[in-house]
């Protein structure tokens, strides 16, 4: 083995936080080569990748609705294995990963790559600052660690024989949808933040927005769609974006209350 590579969808830096430690951890114990790819900014997701047989790919999404966002599955087509070790991962808001992790590893394989190992870990939602608050904390951190050595341990022992038993359904659950309070589902996909008079137009949040959205000239406005990431909201340094629509709010209300208590990573090797 020559290299291993992070490659990761962060908003927030939830998903980076676990994918890295992840590579680190392993490159330093198989004393590797280490690779990062960012491929949260829209520039990064325009050609092919092309992973060798003599890397391993450590690839990390967040949970969009319990499925990997459909916004990244064309250039997650592009990710080439070429027979490459793979581990995805993906990262939710303790709600629940639902199918995103068995989608994912489904994809990994669909293009070419061997999938030794997978996991769920949990961050704070992009929709909260008090739903699963600070993680992934130190206790998903050292279970990061343990992870990572039995993912080494596996590659020493020569056994890549691929997973079969990861939690999901095939085939994928739709999308999860929020209800409102008569039960009707609600669509929250058109709704956007809106900028209040704390921006000092520092742009920040035109750099931060990973479908390049965000209005280059007049920040309050987008040019394209909103995937309610979390990047310009909590990335925002005067907290100048916020959500105002009422059945986005209620969701997050929900989300918090429902699903406030805590949730352990889950590891398949």
């Amino acid at each position: 083995m020559s290299k291993v590579i992070s490659m990761f969808f962060s908003g927030t830096g939830t998903t980076k936080k676990v994918v890295t430690s992840i590579g680190k951890s392993i490159s330093k114990e198989l004393k590797k080569e280490y690779e990062i790819i960012d491929f949260t900014l829209p520039h990064v997701r325009e050609d092919e990748v092309h992973i060798r047989k003599d890397e391993i790919l450590i690839i990390g999404v967040p949970v969009y609705a319990g499925r990997v966002p459909n916004v990244l599955l064309d250039y997650l087509s592009k990710i080439k294995g070429e027979g490459a070790l793979c581990v995805p991962i993906v990262l939710y808001g303790n709600r629940n990963f639902d199918d995103a992790l068995v989608e994912l590893s489904d994809i990994c394989t669909g293009n070419g790559f061997s999938v030794i190992a997978a996991a769920g870990f949990i961050g704070e939602h992009s929709f909260s600052r008090i739903l699963a608050k600070g993680r992934p904390d130190q206790k998903d951190m050292e279970t990061v660690e343990e992870f990572s050595k039995d993912i080494v341990s596996k590659i020493k022992s020569s056994s890549f024989d691929m997973i079969d038993q990861i939690r999901g359904t095939r085939p994928y659950r739709k999308y999860y949808r929020p209800v409102n309070p008569q039960g009707d589902f609600v669509d929250i996909r058109r709704v956007k933040p809106l900028t209040n008079d704390k921006c000092n137009d520092c742009k920040i949040c035109v750099d931060l927005c990973p479908m390049g959205s965000i209005n280059y000239e007049d920040v309050s406005k987008f040019d394209s769609i909103c995937i309610k990431c979390g990047a310009c909201e909590k990335g925002c340094p005067e907290g100048a974006k916020y959500y105002s629509d009422e059945d986005y709010l209620r969701h997050k209300i929900e989300l918090e209350i429902e699903f406030q208590a805590r949730k352990e990573p889950e590891l398949f090797l």
